[in-house]
Formats: C-alpha cells, structure tokens, sequence
C-alpha cells in the first residue's frame, strides 16, 4: 500500500508518497515554486486564502504523480498536517466566508487578553493550559465583533486541515488536537470549554464533529478522485497540527522526548504526562497526536515567529542570493559577527514577549565593518539566540532535553545557525531525513490500522547526523551580549 502525506505550510504545499512496506518515500513534490504570500491588510495582519491552499494542495499531488515511479491507483490512505491555529469559516454549503486569519496575526490579542481576565487566569491555565491568546478562539471572537454579516452566515469553524479534509471528502470533522490548539478545550472535563463558549457568545453547533486523530475522517468523493488521478473512496485518516506532525515524523511520542523546526517560524516541541503550563503563557500546551483520556500526552510548544522568515528578509533584501550562497558567505565571518546583531522579531506578536510586537531589529552596525555576509551571519546567530531565550523558559517549566531531534530542512541545512544553535542552547542536535509530508503519510499508515502504533511506523528512522556544542563559552558569552541589547527593547 501507498501513503499520500500532504503538508499545508505557510510557504507551500509539500506532498510525499510513501510506500507502507519499508517507509521508503517514493516522490515528493512542492507547489508552488515560489513562496505563497501573506496577505497584510493592516500591521499585525496575516492572512491566506484557503480556496489557494486547496488549488495548491491538488497541483503538488499532480505534480508528484507526473514524477511516476508509482501507481496512483496504489495509494490507499491519505494523511494531512497543516500550519496551526488558523481560522477558517464555512456556510451551510461549504464554501469560505473569507480568508484564513492565520497563525502569526496579531489583531485578536484584546480579545484573548479580555477572556483571560474574564475567565480568570488561573482557572483559564488549570482548564486549557493557556491564555486564550491569539488562537483561534480569539480569532473567531474578532470576527464575531468586527464582522457580524459573516459571522451570522458561519455553520462550521476549521483549522486549516480540516478545511482540506473537507475539500477532500465533503466531511467535516476535527480533533481533540486541533480544538486543544484554537483554544475551544477543557483538559479538566476533557469536552469543549464551557468557559470560552459562554464568555465569547459561540454556539457549539459551530465545531465540526470530533473524531480520533488517528481515525477516519472522511473518504475522497468520486469527482475530487477523478480529477486527482486516485481512487474514489481513499480514507483521510489522519490530520495533525504541523508541530505535532513534526514530533510524530521524529518519534517524539514520549515523555522527556524533544524535537525542533526552524522555517518560517522558530519551534522547540517537547511531550509531558501532565497537564502542564506555563504561568506566564509564553509557551503553550497542547494535546498532542497520542492524547487520550486515558493517556494523556501534552505537547509542550514554544514558538518564536520571527525565524527563517528573518533570514529569508535578509536574503532578499541583500542581493536575493540562494540559501546555499548565503550560508557559505555567513560561514566565512567569525562567531559575533564582528559586533552586529539581530533580533529576529519582525513577524507578528511574540508569544515569549507576552503577545508584544517588539519588530525586528538590526543594532551596532559600523559602517566600515560591516557587509552583507556579516548581515547574514548576524541574522542566523540571533535566530539561534531567540531560541536560546525561548529554551530557557521551556526549562522553567521542567523541560530540559539532552538532546533535539530536527529534520535536516531549513535553518537546520545552514553550518552556521546549526553551530550557534547548539553552542548557545548547549543541547546537542540530532538531525533526520523527515519532514512533515512523510509524517503525515506515516500517520496516515497509522490511522490506517497499517502500522499498530507510532513506534512500528518509525522503527528504520535513524540519524543522518549528531551535531555536539562546540564553542560553547563563546556562544554563551555572545548570547548575552545579544540578550543585553533584546532587553532595552522589552
């Protein structure tokens, strides 16, 4: 049997198949070529059509089949990860109100400061792990507010995966994963949160139906079949959050266990058996794709937004050079980057600032020093910073990892973020050929009955490469220098 995995990113579409038998990826394949922008209407605005995500989702499946090597007619379950706490809204016909409110917009963070007074801090933290923040509660409450005509037209609210299971299979559904990521679940009661429902005015008929992760949610209806060259009646049996999806590609499913992305955004993913928060919000607590009742298995997720997006800034602002141009002419400068920093922060509110928007900021530039290989240098090595600050906080809360598993992709390709990386976090760095699409075919094997559980679906994933700290005094000492110059911002 073969897997189809689907990875909705905010960037592109990533599609891989997978052959069942040995976990082999056949073809993967990426639409578009380019990155697909983010709609800014206002500052703090971002924001994607999701009729767009479904036309890119099919070109990268087509794309992948005109690569051949496979039989699409081979291809027996589908599985979907996709970028978190996005809100997508639908009529009774299932069409899109409006466009996708996305993860990094910031223009719902009144309404998440209001319910979290209005709630209470600390009952708000026991029940949902969090403040309702910026997610997709607070997203949808904007929308109520701001946009009543569309708000009054909504029959279902979706995370940006079940919008493609639906386009998929006519079905709408969700999970416990997705509504503990948008803010709708009670941890305590293990249902949807009575709290945030009566405090925001929501009527429940709203959420889709609540399904297992690893589960069906639907089967790809004849004339979507037809028209992507697969068999009517496929199962869509898995959909995952991206960092989720990330940590299942790694085999972190356990407690203690660590992984780490570094696209557009920054992430440190780490799993608890227990229903843990921080009292400060700045990282947050999800169910993760091996939650149950019974079982419970909390992703613990720290973000930074401003990650590769600031290196992708720096690229196309400096010469548009490619990724691999730039890394080379960032390795050729010394560690500190002869004085100049970065603070990375340019992407929306930051969770770890309390939900500030600090900007991004390039400080002590000497004019006579400086160019742009030293920009580039600069940009990675504060990146590598945020997520040493970002770290420090995860160990407040009890999490300190001996080691992160990445998948080689991204900032993770770069010599230069690599070695800042685990010089300031003093972590050492597995890194693995994975990615999101595989994890979400993988799943998919899962939800599928195919692999018993996540172990079996993982069993030949090994290490391409262990990355030790090296330079560990310098990069402490230059993390604080960069840390001395974030905190007159703060």
């Amino acid at each position: 049997m073969l897997l189809l995995g689907i990875d909705l990113g905010t960037s592109s579409i990533k599609v891989s198949i997978v052959d069942a038998t040995n976990a082999n990826v056949l073809v993967s394949a990426t639409f578009p070529e380019t990155e697909v922008p983010i709609t800014v209407r206002r500052a703090g605005w971002a924001e994607q059509s999701p009729e767009a995500w479904w036309e890119n989702v099919r070109q990268a499946i087509l794309k992948a089949h005109s690569k051949g090597g496979y039989d699409p007619a081979d291809i027996g379950a589908i599985g979907i990860a996709y970028q978190m706490h996005g809100l997508v809204v639908v009529d009774g016909e299932q069409g899109v109100l409006r466009d996708s409110i996305i993860w990094c917009d910031s223009r719902a963070v009144p309404y998440g400061e209001k319910a979290l007074e209005g709630i209470g801090e600390k009952r708000s933290l026991q029940h949902l792990l969090n403040s309702p923040g910026n997610f997709t509660a607070a997203k949808l409450a904007w929308v109520k507010d701001n946009e009543p005509a569309i708000y009054e037209q909504i029959d279902k609210v979706m995370l940006p995966g079940d919008y493609i299971a639906m386009r998929l299979t006519g079905e709408v559904t969700t999970t416990v994963s997705a509504l503990s990521e948008g803010i709708f679940w009670d941890f305590v009661t293990d249902g949807l949160s009575e709290d945030v429902f009566s405090f925001f005015g929501f009527d429940r008929g709203m959420i889709p139906a609540v399904r297992p992760l690893f589960g069906s949610h639907g089967e790809v209806r004849a004339d979507v079949a037809a028209g992507l060259w697969l068999r009517a009646g496929i199962p869509v049996c898995y959909k995952a959050g991206d960092q989720p999806n990330n940590a299942l590609s790694l085999n972190v499913m356990d407690p203690g266990e660590v992984a780490a992305t570094a696209g557009t955004s920054g992430v440190i993913y780490g799993v608890s058996d227990q229903l843990t928060y921080d009292p400060g919000s700045r990282v947050n607590s999800f169910a993760h794709v091996n939650y149950t009742a019974e079982r419970r298995r909390i992703g613990v997720l720290l973000c930074i937004n401003g990650a590769g997006i600031m290196n992708r800034w720096v690229r196309d602002l400096i010469g548009g050079t490619d990724y691999g141009r730039l890394n080379a002419a960032a390795g050729a400068i010394p560690p500190g980057s002869e004085g100049l920093s970065v603070l990375p922060f340019g992407n929306g509110a930051e969770r770890i600032f309390g939900n500030r928007i600090i900007g991004a900021q390039l400080l002590d530039i000497d004019l006579n020093i400086h160019g742009p290989a030293h920009v580039y240098r600069a940009g990675q090595e504060g990146i590598a910073f945020a997520f040493r600050y970002g770290l420090d906080i995860m160990r407040e809360n009890g999490m300190s990892p001996s080691v992160i598993r990445a998948g080689k992709a991204n900032m993770f390709l770069s010599p230069v973020f690599r070695e800042a990386f685990v010089g300031a976090t003093g972590v050492p760095v597995e890194l693995y050929n994975s990615d999101g699409s595989v994890g979400a075919a993988l799943g998919a094997g899962i939800g599928a009955g195919f692999f018993p559980d996540g172990k079996a679906a993982f069993a030949g994933l090994k290490p391409l490469e262990w990355i030790a700290p090296s330079k560990g005094a310098k990069y402490e000492e230059l993390y604080w220098r960069w840390r001395g110059k974030l905190e007159e911002f703060l």
